[in-house]
């Protein structure tokens, strides 16, 4: 039997914002150790499979990123990249994963559907529990996770267990979630337990349950893979269009098929499971002093108590303060009672009504070809650091509102200015008028870093005409 786990990995984080940001989001943050959530989620799936394949859902926008996170794991899978041109929800991404598994591997192959923004400390009850739900899957059922509670927890969704089977129970039912009085009574109940949104099942028992719970859901999916063509079963990458993935409903998976499904089950679980879901979630990742406070990066704290202070580069010192979460981030800091973590997303809507980059982007930005750092900018300038990796190229491309300087600072550039072609070592650079075709590579074995000046009437990351790109994005 094969075992093909489907990391899922969309959704901006909103709630652990100014790190989380809609170009940046949850699954790419670093954690102490500096693996990024989804890093870990690769790893999981390389614990249990038993093969070397895997299956990553996630929005084309992230696709290098998840690339460089799956290569980073180094544990010789093979990944294929599912790309939704924007969100839909999960029941529209597992049915496309389901689709693929169907028509690679056959009806009877299991897919492990996993979040790439959760967190489990215990990797060998995990595997155990996973070892459980193969076998359930194997019998038909479509199986579900659930966290045994440990408080009456408001922020995650509830399932009622069942009949009791030879590993786990059938599904009662799903629970949405709860206020504080009924989360106390389903935890007092003992049958209750957290939905981890994690799920276990064969590819052609979930086809045909969606099939007849959610049959245009399905209908959706065959479109957007008929429309990648005859090949679509041999390509690693499939980018689906934006007509196509339209005709799906934005529906999750639970209601378009668990809640309506009598093959469901539950596997209880007990394996440090966490969804992340909040800063006061990553601050419990950290040691606690005596005084009940937690840090990461370089802080003073004075007579300070429950405080968490999470700091990228600058010194952060508190006084006479208890009960906070400070994140600090280049271009935005975060300061809210411990009580409150849960509210960020607020702070992201109202940066979005407002028309503010700071809800989308960082001042560092990655590209597929290295990332740049925004200096400075004013009204009429802005001043870059960019890092190419070796080898690698921006896009052929022309400004028709700026110029631009460039100075190389470490590393060798090849400049594409116009019909000409220059090599830059240290301490050279060009300038690029605007209205010149343009490119930026590095040729050699070492990273290239440069400072970038721009000036202009309009310095928009949108001011961009791309002739050719390595990266598809012309």
């Amino acid at each position: 039997m094969v075992l093909i786990p489907v990391i899922m990995s969309g959704g901006a984080g909103t709630r652990l914002w100014p790190v989380s940001r809609e170009a940046y989001p949850k699954p790419f943050m670093k954690l102490a150790d500096g693996d990024s959530l989804l890093m870990k989620a690769y790893q999981r799936a390389a614990s249990v499979m038993n093969t070397e394949h895997l299956i990553t859902v996630t929005n084309r926008d992230y696709f290098f990123e998840s690339k460089d996170n799956l290569a980073q794991v180094n544990q010789g899978i093979h990944g294929t990249f599912l790309l939704e041109p924007f969100g839909r929800n999960t029941a529209p991404a597992i049915t496309l994963a389901a689709l693929d598994v169907f028509h690679k591997y056959g009806s009877d192959s299991v897919l492990l559907v996993m979040s790439a923004d959760h967190l489990i400390h215990d990797g060998s009850r995990f595997e155990s529990a996973v070892a459980s739900a193969t076998t359930l899957a194997s019998q038909g059922y479509l199986v579900t996770f659930g966290i045994t509670p440990t408080a009456p927890e408001t922020g995650y969704g509830y399932i009622a267990c069942g009949e009791a089977l030879d590993v786990g129970y059938r599904v009662g039912r799903f629970i949405e979630k709860p206020d504080t009085g009924k989360a106390k009574l389903l935890l007092e109940s003992g049958n209750h337990l957290w939905n981890a949104g994690i799920f276990c099942f064969q590819a052609g028992v979930f086809l045909s349950e969606m099939a007849l719970h959610a049959p245009e859901v399905i209908t959706a999916a065959e479109s957007c893979r008929a429309q990648l063509g005859a090949n679509v079963s041999n390509s690693a990458m499939q980018d689906y269009s934006v007509d196509a993935f339209n005709m799906f409903p934005d529906i999750s998976i639970d209601y378009a098929l668990m809640e309506h499904s009598n093959k469901g089950a539950v596997i209880p679980c007990d394996f440090g499971w966490s969804d992340i879901g909040s800063w006061q979630a990553v601050s419990e990742l950290t040691a606690a002093d005596e005084n009940q406070n937690r840090t990461v990066g370089e802080s003073i704290l004075i007579d300070s108590h429950n405080v968490y202070v999470q700091s990228e580069q600058r010194l952060v010192a508190t006084l006479g303060v208890q009960d906070l979460i400070i994140i600090d981030t280049p271009d935005a800091l975060l300061v809210a009672h411990a009580e409150k973590t849960q509210d960020v997303r607020k702070v992201v809507a109202q940066l979005k009504a407002l028309g503010h980059d700071a809800f989308k982007l960082h001042r560092t930005v990655v590209r597929p070809w290295g990332a740049y750092t925004i200096l400075e900018e004013s009204t009429r300038f802005k001043i870059k650091r960019i890092e190419v990796r070796p080898g690698a190229s921006l896009s052929l491309q022309m400004h028709h509102h700026r110029s631009e300087h460039w100075i190389v600072v470490s590393g060798m550039a090849s400049v594409t200015n116009g019909d000409q072609i220059t090599l830059l070592g240290a301490n050279e650079s060009t300038y690029i008028p605007a209205g010149n075709r343009h490119r930026l590579e590095n040729p050699g074995v070492l990273p290239l870093v440069m400072i970038e000046v721009q000036s202009g009437e309009y310095l928009g990351e949108d001011d961009i005409v791309r002739f050719q790109d390595n990266y598809g994005r012309c």
